[in-house]
């Protein structure tokens, strides 16, 4: 999951696209979010696509819109952290086993989570303009953290700031990383090992 303003992401992996493994989920990453989830807004898969998605968002009060079918870019900033956050991590092979599971979701649920949204900082377009009728140019903001991009929002609270900003000073961005860089090689070991 991201969130477009700031460029929060969240990751969960789930075994099959069951309507359990889904909604626990969106549960499990909403309950952890620095601001409150108003709506989801999903690629066109069955895993989201479905009664059950339609039910959970309406008893959770969450608007629920879905993208145009065969246009991957309707979820631009999804699919671009697909890339940078999961694949260039742990490639493209298929893990799906339980032990896999659990330690794809060790991952992403401590150290990724927070070295992403921490550390490592997003761009934003600003504009783009048409040069001679083929070539685009973007201008791009200053390069801000997800953190950084919630602590200067006026809709965030003063308390969610405040145990944000604690979190942030309690974290040490190399022992992140060399944690993330452990877990990886465990997990590929892992898929070795199941071949």
């Amino acid at each position: 999951m991201v969130e477009i303003y700031s460029g929060w992401s969240e990751q969960y992996a789930v075994l099959g696209k069951g309507q359990i493994g889904i909604i626990k989920a969106v549960d499990t990453i909403k309950s952890v979010l620095p601001f409150s989830l108003s709506g989801v807004d999903s690629d066109g898969g069955s895993e989201f696509v479905n009664w059950h998605m339609v039910k959970y968002c309406d008893m959770n009060k969450l608007f629920f819109t879905r993208s145009r079918p065969d246009r991957k870019n309707d979820n631009a900033y999804v699919e671009q952290k697909n890339y940078t956050h999961i694949r260039k991590l742990l490639g493209y092979e298929r893990m799906d086993t339980k032990e896999q599971l659990l330690a794809i979701n060790n991952l992403y649920r401590n150290e990724l989570r927070l070295f992403n949204n921490f550390f490592k900082p997003v761009m934003k377009i600003i504009s783009k303009e048409k040069i001679n009728n083929s070539v685009c140019r973007k201008k791009y903001d200053v390069a801000e953290t997800p953190y950084q991009r919630l602590m200067s929002h006026p809709k965030i609270s003063k308390e969610k700031k405040k145990e944000m900003s604690d979190l942030y000073l309690s974290l040490n961005p190399v022992q992140l990383k060399r944690m993330i860089d452990e877990k990886t090689k465990q997990i590929m070991k892992m898929q070795l090992l199941t071949k």
